[in-house]
């Protein structure tokens, strides 16, 4: 398991979680600096700025993105089991990003303080504050 420390980076805009049937067509409200588009058998879910999403659609709001500075490379063995389980310590559920690069960890706005501070006490450092509404 990796006992790596991490710098982390608050992305800066509140983010939303969309999901929408798996045979829908991404919608042109999907787009922005942070954006990310997963289609599986069962579901298309999109996240992306919250403001994007209109309000039928289902979605869960009040997202904040905190990303891995840098580059993780792929086999590097035990990243997000030492994240997370660090977070579900602190009682922080997590929905996890990974790109090719990195990983990015979304938590609810109520509780980034708490993994703020869980991931602080892991050892790691984490840059910027919560985005605003």
């Amino acid at each position: 398991m990796s006992t790596q420390s991490f710098n982390f980076v608050v992305h800066g805009e509140l983010l939303a979680i969309a999901r929408l049937a798996p045979d829908a067509a991404v919608p042109s409200w999907a787009r922005g600096r942070f954006l990310n588009i997963a289609r599986t058998p069962s579901e298309l879910s999109i996240v992306c700025a919250q403001e994007q999403v209109p309000p039928q659609t289902v979605h869960e709001r009040e997202r904040i993105a905190l990303g891995i500075q840098g580059v993780v490379a792929m086999t590097t063995v035990g990243v997000l089991a030492a994240l997370c389980g660090a977070l579900a310590a602190a009682r922080v559920p997590v929905f996890v990003i990974s790109t090719y690069d990195t990983d990015w960890i979304l938590v609810t706005a109520e509780r980034f303080a708490s993994a703020r501070a869980a991931l602080e006490a892991a050892g790691h450092t984490v840059a910027g504050d919560a985005p605003r509404k």
